[in-house]
């Protein structure tokens, strides 16, 4: 797992790409139990070269019920995005991820997590990718069948402060997704 690890984080196949040059971010250990699949780095996290180390990541935990020191336990949580590198600014926020990141490096670290139980898709990129054919048409439609994907997969809407409105147009979302996101989250975190 290290090997590949420094594989990745010494990526720089899209560097044409991106704005800010390459700095592939992720965290795993063969004991991860959850793998969150994210969108991509962005600039507060570039930054600091911590995944989900802003507003976003914030309001993730919060919906998961779950500490920054578990969620930053590489041996519970494994913190893989679609494209692992910040892809800069586009018109109505971050640009999509690259589309090289997953085909290229995905099978190898999720075969890489032996004590995985659950895997949440965060965005439509994530849920497009894994889910193929039985995604919705729309997230919002993905998101509220997603008991549809389980056990394996969990299909969550983004976490930033700019879906609130999204939020707020779909209160199922807190009254029975995110009840449901903190029990399967404890479950698969639970000593077995």
């Amino acid at each position: 797992m290290e090997e590949l690890l420094s594989k990745i984080r010494a990526c720089n196949l899209c560097n044409d790409l991106l704005p800010l040059g390459p700095r592939p971010i992720v965290a795993a250990s063969p004991k991860s139990r959850i793998a969150i699949i994210g969108q991509a780095p962005g600039s507060v996290v570039n930054e600091s070269g911590i995944p989900w180390d802003d507003k976003s990541g914030e309001n993730l935990r919060a919906w998961m019920h779950i500490s920054s020191e578990d969620f930053y336990n590489p041996d519970k949580l494994a913190l893989i995005p679609m494209g692992f590198c910040y892809p800069g600014r586009g018109k109505s926020g971050d640009n999509p991820p690259t589309a090289i990141c997953a085909p290229t490096w995905h099978d190898q670290l999720l075969n890489e997590l032996q004590e995985l139980r659950l895997v949440l898709l965060v965005g439509k990129y994530a849920q497009d990718y894994y889910l193929g054919d039985t995604a919705q048409k729309t997230l919002t439609q993905t998101v509220q069948r997603f008991e549809d994907y389980l056990p394996k997969y969990f299909a969550l809407p983004h976490p930033s402060p700019r879906n609130n409105i999204w939020q707020a147009k779909n209160p199922w979302f807190k009254a029975s997704v995110l009840p449901r996101l903190s029990q399967e989250v404890a479950s698969a975190l639970k000593e077995k």
